[in-house]
């Protein structure tokens, strides 16, 4: 569940430098986040199993596994928002991250300011997305071409019953073209931001990755249609029960 006002979000911190982990907290603290360190990506998995968090930060350099391996397990197991703190300054890095449904990527070192405001803009989207499902979805299962959606579980069941699971960013994503069929979404409106860097392509990676699981030929989409210069459109009719 999104935090409200009067419940702050629950922020899992993995990183295995006790110092940037505590500047870490303190920051998120300082604006009001409720925050947890943890200081290996098995304790992480754990912690997570127990109760999914709002948000995790991830850092990609840890004693026990590989960060990029937490971001995909968490995503599998228990799909939450994810944002990649690394020393690793690497574009190759970056789309593999935002490829296993991390929603933003940090390089260390960096600005905490910087970094709360990263954290808000994921959970403000989330929290956007949320209010879509209470104003326009109040059912749990989307049908749409051959294709069904559970946004309970995450879960995309084609008609001859098989079944793909989403990240929680590409089920975000989805549940946004979902709500509004037919309709030209600009990148800023799918990213539930009004002002978004000219180069970031993130968006771009989900919608790529969203089209080799729904697409027949994600090379010629027939249903997320891009429209160059201004965004995206879901070409279909979409039901709901």
């Amino acid at each position: 569940m999104p935090a409200t006002d009067s419940s702050p979000a629950t922020i899992l911190v993995l990183e295995d430098e006790p110092d940037i982990a505590k500047l870490i907290c303190n920051s998120l603290g300082e604006y009001g986040f409720r925050s947890e360190h943890v200081g290996t990506g098995r304790e992480l998995l754990e912690r997570a199993q127990r109760a999914t968090p709002e948000l995790c930060i991830v850092d990609l350099g840890l004693p026990d596994m590989d960060g990029m391996q937490v971001v995909r397990e968490l995503q599998e197991g228990n799909p939450c928002a994810v944002l990649i703190l690394t020393g690793r300054n690497d574009v190759t890095d970056r789309v593999l991250g935002l490829e296993l449904g991390a929603d933003d990527y940090i390089v260390k070192p960096f600005e905490p300011r910087e970094l709360v405001a990263r954290v808000r803009s994921i959970l403000r989207r989330y929290q956007r997305t949320t209010a879509v499902e209470a104003s326009v979805v109040e059912r749990n299962i989307a049908r749409f071409g051959e294709w069904t959606f559970d946004k309970g579980r995450h879960a995309l069941i084609r008609s001859d019953g098989s079944e793909i699971n989403l990240s929680a960013a590409e089920a975000t994503l989805l549940l946004t073209l979902l709500a509004r069929p037919n309709r030209i979404l600009s990148r800023e409106q799918l990213l539930g931001e009004r002002d978004i860097d000219p180069f970031d392509r993130s968006i771009d990676v989900r919608i790529s990755r969203l089209r080799r699981k729904l697409e027949d030929d994600p090379q010629d989409p027939r249903l997320i249609k891009t429209v160059y210069g201004a965004g995206y459109l879901f070409s279909t009719q979409v039901s709901w029960e």
